[in-house]
């Protein structure tokens, strides 16, 4: 679980066609073509708010069409007590690898349901006071409760239903624009200027 820190790009999950908005911003930030592209999703199930990456974790890895190596999900969470060693072995298995860091975070109550994605890496733990290196290349953070207090405890009683939604829009938009970006290289970098005929084009309908 992350602090909330300024962010290039936020959207909340339930404002209208969420999802497409956030295949927009990931478009624009995550380099596909990158051959050490890999999805570190940190958190832990034991939390139902720093479950927010687990949970993103899993739904990719049983995703088919996502061909990208994910880390950390509910069955093999990456969490305070084997980041570092992970993230090593990230280090030295792969040359240079391009990371996307997923994960949860506290914020203001007004900001409670924004997905955050900024440059640059995250600082896991650090709002609960827990000294870990910081890992990403990009971060995708979600806030999922209040924070400024008793951290720990407010994570352990964030509704379910709200972590649970807003991994649910993530998955989708990172699907969704790794399905774009196969249309536009497809279509030699073409660009259409109508969104309802780029949604034919992908055969994707909800986008909310």
């Amino acid at each position: 679980m992350t602090q909330a820190c300024p962010q290039n790009y936020s959207v909340h999950y339930e404002q209208t066609s969420a999802v497409w908005e956030l295949s927009e911003i990931f478009l624009k930030t995550i380099p596909f073509d990158h051959e050490e592209l890999i999805f570190c999703c940190i958190g832990t199930d034991r939390s139902t708010g720093d479950a927010l990456g687990p949970i993103i974790g899993s739904q990719l890895h049983q995703t088919f069409s996502f061909p990208f190596p994910v880390v950390g999900t509910l069955q093999a969470p990456l969490h305070a007590l084997n980041i570092v060693e992970r993230y090593e072995q990230l280090i030295n298995e792969k040359e240079q690898p391009f990371i996307i860091a997923i994960d949860a975070c506290l914020g203001e109550s007004n900001a409670i349901g924004s997905i955050l994605i900024q440059q640059g890496p995250l600082y896991p733990g650090k709002a609960v006071k827990k000294e870990l290196p910081p890992i990403g290349n990009i971060s995708v953070k979600g806030i999922v409760n209040v924070g400024g207090f008793m951290e720990a405890k407010v994570l352990q009683n964030t509704r379910l239903h709200v972590t649970y939604s807003m991994s649910d829009k993530i998955v989708r938009a990172l699907v969704l624009a790794w399905q774009r970006h196969l249309l536009k290289r497809k279509n030699n970098g073409n660009e259409y200027s109508d969104h309802q005929n780029r949604w034919q084009q992908i055969g994707y309908t909800d986008f909310r």
